[in-house]
This record gives C-alpha cells, sequence and structure tokens, in this order.
C-alpha cells in the first residue's frame, strides 16, 4: 500500500473516531477506532524499524512509535491520532518527491534493433533479431542501426559509434572490419557476418549493464535520520527524568507527544520538493529528493566528453592550401560545392562552414559519389575531387589525428580541410564554477584518443582524464573512487553513457539533445543545451540543503524547549500535539524558502 493510501485512511479512520465521539457520544468506539490505525501503523514502522536497524542504519521510527504506544497507554488517543496524520503525511510528501520515478530501461530496449535483413543465396529475408544466429550474413542498410556484432565482408561505408563508444567522428568500414550493434550505418549498404548472437552483443551488453547497476544502487543516509539519534536520546533522557521525578507515567507520553519528530519526517521533504521545483524552473529535472541531497556533497565531476563538453558536432578545424595561387577560400569554395547534394556528415559541415562565411557556392556538374572514397564534380568547368588522399589524385597524406579531407582542382593536389569537435563555449565557467562550490576533483571520461581528450581536459580545467573508454571502462573508473571523493556525479548524453549514469552516486543527462536511455538512467536531466546548468544544479540543491538543514534544526531547538516545559506537567498530551501543529507550521513555511531563487 503507498504511503498516500496510508495517509488518506488515518484521515479517514480520524474523522470516523470524531464522529463517533462527539456526533455520536461513544468515545470507546472513538478510542479503538484510534488503537486499530494506530496498531497497524506501529506494526508497519516497527517492521521498517528492524530492517532499518539490520542495515546498520538509524532512523527517526523508534521515537514515533514509542510516542504513539505511550500516548495510548495512558488513553491520550486523539493526541496519538494527531501523530499518526503527522507521520503519514511526512511519509506521502516523501513520496511525492520521488514520484517522477522512470523506466530506466525501457528507451534502451525500445530503440534497439528488431530486424536483420538475412542473405541466403540472391534472397534477402527479414527476421527478428533474435534469430539471427552466428555464422549469417546480414545486410545493412544505408542509415539503419546494425543489429549485432560482426565482421564486415563486403562494402564500405562510415559509421556513426558516437553513441556506444563517444568518439565523435564517424569510424570508416571495410572489409574485415568489426560492426557494433547500436552503432549507425552511414550512406552504404554493407554485408558482414555475424559474430555474437543478439543477447551477446554490444547493444545488449548497455542493457544489462543498465538492469546491473539499477539492482545495486547505492546506500546514501537521509538528512532526517543523520538527527534522528541524538534527537531520540534527547528526548527519552527529558521524559525518563519526568517520570522518574514526578512517578507518573502520563509524564513521559506528555514530553514524548511534543517530541515527536515531525519536524525531521516534514521540513526535509518539503524543503527537497520546494528545491525540486525551483530546480524545475531553471530547466534542471529533479527525479527524487535523495538526489538533491547527493548532489549538495558531491565532491567528483565526471563529464562524457563528445556531446557534453564539446557540442557532439564536427566542425571545419583549418583549411590549407598546396597552391599559393588558391586561397583557403576558394579551396572551401571549390570543396562545398562538390559536397552540396551529399548527405555525408563531412559534406555537410564543410557546407555549413561556407554558409556560416558567406562563401557563395557555385553550380555543380556531372556530380558522382563513390562510396567509401568521396565526390567528383566538376565546378567552373574544371574537375574537382573531394575525399581520401588516394582519390584526390594521389595527394601525400598529412599526419594528423583530426578528421581530414582532401581537395583536387583541375586533376591537381588542391589542398586540405580538418574538422574537429569543438569545445563548448561555457565548457572552462562550468568546471571553474564548480571548483568554487568545493568538488575537489573533475575528470573526464570518453572513447576519444588520449591527445584529443588530454587537449580538452587541458583546455577546459579537467583535473584527470581517462581516455579511449568503453562503457564498462567507465564503470570501472566511477567505483573505483575512495569514500573520500564521494558523492560521484556522472554527466553524459547518450546511450553509451547510460550504464555510468546509473552506476554513479548520481547520473545527470544532458536532455535537450542527447539520448533517452540516458535520460531514462539519470537521476537528474539538464532541459537546456547549457552546460552551466550542471553547476547551477549542485549550487541549488547545495542551498535547498542549506535551508533544509536550518528548518529541521529550528523544529528540532522548539521541541527540545517544549519537551523541557512538558516535562513539569503544564503542558497535556492533546495541547502537546496541538503544539506539534504550530511547530510543523514553522518548520514548513521555513523549508518553502527552498522554492525561491
Amino acid at each position: 500500500m503507498s504511503n498516500f493510501k496510508k495517509f488518506l485512511i488515518t484521515v479517514a479512520v480520524g474523522l470516523l473516531a470524531l464522529i463517533a465521539e462527539f456526533g455520536f457520544d461513544q468515545p470507546r468506539i472513538a478510542f479503538w477506532l484510534v488503537v486499530i490505525i494506530g496498531g497497524v501503523t506501529t506494526i508497519s514502522m516497527f517492521i521498517g524499524m528492524i530492517q532499518t536497524l539490520r542495515s546498520g542504519k538509524y532512523g527517526v521510527d523508534i521515537l514515533a512509535i514509542t510516542a504513539i504506544i505511550a500516548t495510548l497507554a495512558v488513553g491520550e488517543y486523539w493526541a496519538s491520532l494527531v501523530v499518526l496524520i503527522m507521520l503519514t503525511g511526512g511519509d506521502s510528501l516523501e513520496d511525492y518527491a520521488s514520484r517522477q520515478a522512470s523506466r530506466e530501461l525501457q528507451s534502451l530496449l525500445d530503440n534497439s534493433p528488431q530486424i536483420a535483413h538475412r542473405i541466403k543465396g540472391e534472397a534477402i529475408e527479414d527476421l527478428a533479431v533474435e534469430a539471427v544466429a552466428v555464422g549469417d550474413l546480414i545486410l545493412v542498410k544505408p542509415g539503419e542501426i546494425v543489429p549485432v556484432d560482426g565482421v564486415v565482408v563486403s562494402g564500405e561505408s562510415f559509421v556513426d559509434e558516437s553513441s556506444l563508444t563517444g568518439e565523435s567522428k564517424p569510424v570508416e568500414k571495410t572489409a574485415k572490419a568489426e560492426l557494433m550493434s547500436g552503432s549507425v550505418n552511414g550512406d552504404a549498404a554493407l554485408r558482414f557476418r555475424v559474430t555474437k548472437k543478439a543477447s551477446d552483443s554490444q547493444y545488449q551488453r548497455l542493457v544489462e549493464l543498465v538492469k546491473e547497476s539499477k539492482a545495486k544502487p547505492a546506500h546514501f543516509v537521509r538528512l532526517a535520520d543523520r538527527y534522528a539519534v541524538p534527537f531520540t536520546v534527547i528526548a527519552y533522557v527529558i521524559g525518563g527524568v519526568a517520570w522518574f521525578v514526578s512517578k507518573d507515567p502520563v509524564r513521559f507520553a506528555e514530553v514524548l507527544v511534543v517530541a515527536s519528530p515531525c519536524p525531521l519526517i516534514l521540513a526535509a521533504p518539503v524543503a527537497l520538493v520546494a528545491g525540486m521545483s525551483r530546480s524545475s524552473r531553471n530547466g534542471i529535472v529533479v527525479k527524487t529528493g535523495t538526489t538533491i541531497e547527493k548532489l549538495a556533497e558531491a565532491k567528483t565531476i565526471a563529464f562524457d566528453k563528445t556531446g557534453t563538453l564539446t557540442e557532439g558536432r564536427l566542425h571545419v578545424a583549418d583549411v590549407q592550401s598546396f597552391d599559393p595561387n588558391l586561397s583557403a577560400e576558394k579551396i572551401v569554395q571549390y570543396a562545398a560545392s562538390a559536397e552540396q547534394e551529399s548527405n555525408h556528415i563531412l559534406a555537410r559541415s564543410l557546407v555549413n562552414h561556407a554558409q556560416r562565411k558567406q562563401i557563395k557556392l557555385l553550380p555543380v556538374e556531372q556530380l558522382e559519389e563513390v562510396t567509401g572514397q568521396g565526390v567528383k564534380a566538376v565546378v567552373e568547368n574544371q574537375p574537382v575531387r573531394v575525399g581520401k588522399a588516394s582519390f584526390a589524385d594521389d595527394a601525400e597524406k598529412i599526419a594528423t589525428e583530426q578528421t581530414i579531407v582532401y581537395v583536387s582542382i583541375n586533376n591537381q593536389p588542391s589542398g586540405y580541410v580538418t574538422f574537429k569537435d569543438l569545445v563548448r563555449p561555457e565548457s572552462k565557467e562550468t568546471i571553474a564554477q564548480l571548483n568554487q562550490l568545493g568538488i575537489v576533483k573533475t575528470v573526464m571520461l570518453t572513447g576519444d584518443q588520449k591527445s584529443i581528450a588530454d587537449q580538452i581536459g587541458q583546455e577546459v580545467g579537467i583535473t584527470e582524464v581517462h581516455a579511449q573508454c568503453l562503457p564498462e571502462d567507465k564503470i570501472k573508473v566511477l567505483k573505483a573512487f575512495e569514500a573520500k571523493a564521494r558523492p560521484v556525479v556522472m554527466v553524459g548524453d547518450g546511450v553509451n553513457d547510460a550504464p555510468a549514469l546509473s552506476v554513479a552516486d548520481i547520473g545527470i543527462a544532458m536532455g535537450a539533445h542527447g539520448s533517452t536511455a540516458a535520460s531514462e538512467s539519470a537521476d537528474a536531466v539538464i532541459l537546456k543545451d547549457d552546460l552551466t546548468r550542471v553547476s547551477e544544479a549542485v549550487r541549488l540543491s547545495q542551498d535547498t540543503m542549506r535551508i533544509a538543514r536550518q528548518s529541521v534544526l529550528i523544529g528540532i531547538v522548539i521541541c527540545v524547549v517544549l519537551m523541557l516545559i512538558a516535562s513539569t506537567g503544564v503542558i497535556p498530551a492533546l495541547l502537546g500535539a496541538a503544539l506539534q501543529e504550530v511547530i510543523d507550521t514553522v518548520s514548513i513555511l521555513s523549508a518553502l524558502r527552498a522554492r525561491k531563487d
């Protein structure tokens, strides 16, 4: 049964008890109604308390149970009912803070390849991916997702593996090259031989990693539980001394009524819900209140590179001409003109670059796209080739780790264009803000090459770089952090980040352009395409927890003062329960400050 239903049932039983006593003058029926609901709640809380103690934690339940039993034992059942309503109401608020629980795996499963094209002789048949066997010959058409792992038999194409490896540039696939399921084929068809069944392929491994990570959530102590033990001890000491001195057990119940931990139970959830609302207004969806607690204490933040610290799109980095009579602008004009009808990712980047530079594209004749090589065309009556070095009239290869295309004009090697994934303009600012907020370690986890990763890490101020990481490598790094470096936050946007987002203490997904799987696996989602929202999420969480702590402590201080007064016998149990309403109101009003920007 949900906590909200328990709350409604408690309120309903309370109304029946009120009607029984004050409407029909049946105080015994009212008493037994409260005893029944109080007994059921107490037993439920007692079972939960035992489970909590067995896990090595302490909570506020023991004090609440004692308060309910003590008030019922001395006949103060209305005071007991007020305590019950406050307890079940607090649990309902905590549930509300976590109501956005997501189906972490569904998007991965929905987006996984369902159909494969198997080649048998001259025929091609479609079958379910699960029915594909090792050794089958499979056709993957342009733009399709590779259904299972395999090795290319024939065809040449560029394949986008960024969602799996994090490397932004497409990878060329020719005969004998390995294909990973979940990668996206480019502009040409490929035939490949299956090397692994669907259940053993790369994409399915990601699904299993997410399942495993979600099955082993990280332990974290709630704010209220940290104050529970000292508060409980203080309440028992004051109540016990009052009972001992007065020789009256009612005095013990009176102390415990004003000591019931409603400020602890209510103030923190209200502050967390308010903080979640405030985060939403700032473009950050936080799925649970626990996420805010963890973010406020985060010590380490790890970032994926592609699409997170960088824009995730290739841009023209440099244009060089081999001919002193040809300017770089002219190289771009001829190359972009030849590429203007191609759908290849590099062609689109080159054309976009020409348009941004306001370089006029020229008419093209005899355009031909050679799969896996490049394009050739006639521009201003001159033959132009754009593509590989060997394709562009045997131009000499340039030593670079960046993506590069060569240009030949009039059958002469004329120049080349390099591409790179640009760093987000706000990345450096974000890292600086996180350092100011008390983050002691910033980390980059990427599938890209080490030299590129190191360069970007240095540029944005990252302190630790791990390159050439597959999803399982990222998980190993995240799990290896010492206790003093935790909680650990992981920020990513791709399918390959989903397992890492799940296994980190807090996962933050860049949801504006990122993978749905990443957003579903994350604890928080950035809705705006703005990395500074990450540092803003940490700042808002710290502010929310500061207000939550203040609100809890205000309630505790008032409770302790009232306990001392109640120990003298001047506060009856029912009045004590009513005073709890005042304490709760003060605590809640204080906690609601977390909604204000």
